[in-house]
C-alpha cells in the first residue's frame, strides 16, 4: 500500500505520501437527491453592524446547493449523474441548468416550479468570516409524491445514492428507502444537521458528518482537538449502528473512518487554500465515485481527501470540484 503508516493497537494514522494505483471505470451511473440554488457571494471588508449600511468589494452569483456541487463532482470525476431536485422558473433556475448540463449531469428528473423561486444562499463574506441566509425557494417544495416517486427507477438502477439535507427530510428518506429496498449502496451527508431518528440514520450505508455534525448526532460536546474522545464516539457509533461506515470530515486534519472497531485518519495534504466552499462536497463526490465503482475504501478515502483538497485551491465550490487526472 503507498501510504507511510503508524499503527498503534487497533487505529491508524495514514499520510498519504503517493498517488493510488486507481483503474477508473467510467459510466458508473450515480444518482443524487438534493438541493440547488444559486450562491449570491458578497465580499467586504468587514460586517455590517445593525442596521449600518456599508460599501461591499463584490458580488458574484455562484450556482451552489450540496446537492448540485455533489453531482458535479461526481460527473467531472466521469460518472454518469442524474440529479433529482426542484428550482424556480426564473433566471437563476435557467443559469443553474444550463451550469449542469454544461458539466455533463442528467437533467430530466430536475422540476421547474411555477410560482416558487429557485433556491437561494446569500453570503456576506469578509477575509476572516461570513454569514449565510439560506431561502429554499423550490428546494423546499421537495417531496416524496412529486420529487422522488416519479424517478425511483433512477434511483434503482443507480450504482451509488448521495444524499443531503437541504431539501425536506420526507423527499430525503424517500430516496434512501428507495435504495436501501433495491440494495443499491447509499450515503447520506447529514448537512446541515438536522434531527434523525435511527432508523432513518441506518438507512445510509455510508454516514460522513463533519466534527461539528457528529457532535450533535452524539448528543453531547466532543473536543475536538483529542483524537482519544472522538474515536471513543466513533467506536460507540459503530456498536450503535453495526455494518455503518462512519467517515467523519475533520477539515485540515483529513478523515477519520470507523468500521468494525477499527478507526483510521486519513491525513490531508498541506495546500494553498483559496476558497473553502465546496470542500466538503468535493469529499463526497469523490467518496461517492469510488463507492459507485466498487473500490475499496483504502483506495477511495485517501482520492476523496486529495480531491477535498485540491477544490478549495480554486475559486467557487463547482469549478474547483477536480477531474480525475487532477487527482491520478
Amino acid at each position: 500500500m503507498l501510504y507511510s503508516v503508524k499503527e498503534s493497537c487497533n487505529r491508524y494514522h495514514i499520510l498519504i505520501t503517493e498517488e493510488d494505483d486507481i483503474q477508473v471505470s467510467k459510466g458508473k451511473a450515480i444518482a443524487v437527491v438534493g438541493s440547488l440554488n444559486m450562491d449570491l457571494v458578497i465580499s467586504m471588508q468587514r460586517m455590517p453592524k445593525i442596521g449600518e449600511t456599508i460599501q461591499g468589494d463584490a458580488i458574484h452569483y455562484i450556482s451552489g446547493g450540496k446537492g448540485a456541487n455533489q453531482a458535479v463532482g461526481c460527473a467531472k470525476l466521469g460518472a454518469e449523474v442524474t440529479m433529482i431536485g426542484a428550482i424556480g422558473n426564473d433566471a437563476f433556475g435557467s443559469e443553474i441548468m444550463q451550469r449542469m448540463k454544461l458539466f455533463g449531469v442528467k437533467t430530466e428528473a430536475i422540476a421547474t416550479l411555477e410560482g416558487v423561486p429557485t433556491g437561494t444562499a446569500t453570503i456576506m463574506h469578509t477575509e476572516n468570516d461570513n454569514c449565510i441566509v439560506i431561502v429554499p425557494g423550490a428546494n423546499g417544495e421537495c417531496s416524496p409524491e412529486e420529487t422522488i416517486a416519479p424517478y425511483a427507477e433512477i434511483i434503482r438502477n443507480a450504482d451509488a445514492l448521495i444524499v443531503q439535507l437541504e431539501i425536506p427530510m420526507p423527499a430525503v428518506e424517500a430516496a434512501l428507502r428507495i435504495a436501501h429496498e433495491a440494495g443499491v449502496p447509499t450515503i447520506l451527508n447529514p448537512a446541515p444537521a438536522l434531527p434523525l431518528t435511527d432508523e432513518q440514520i441506518a438507512l445510509a450505508d455510508y454516514f460522513t458528518p463533519n466534527e461539528t455534525e457528529f457532535e450533535m448526532y452524539c448528543g453531547g460536546t466532543i473536543d475536538v482537538d483529542s483524537e482519544e474522545q472522538l474515536f471513543e464516539r466513533m467506536t460507540a457509533w459503530n456498536a450503535r449502528f453495526p455494518g455503518q461506515k462512519l467517515i467523519v470530515t475533520r477539515g485540515k486534519h483529513g478523515i477519520s473512518y470507523a468500521d468494525s472497531g477499527s478507526i483510521a485518519t486519513f491525513a490531508a495534504p498541506v495546500v494553498q487554500v483559496v476558497d473553502t466552499t465546496g470542500a466538503g462536497d468535493s469529499f463526497n463526490a469523490a467518496l461517492c465515485f469510488g463507492v459507485a465503482n466498487g473500490w475499496p475504501l483504502d483506495k477511495t478515502l485517501p482520492l476523496a481527501v486529495r480531491a477535498a483538497s485540491y477544490s478549495v485551491t480554486v475559486f467557487g465550490a463547482q469549478d474547483g470540484m477536480p477531474t480525475m487526472d487532477k487527482l491520478l
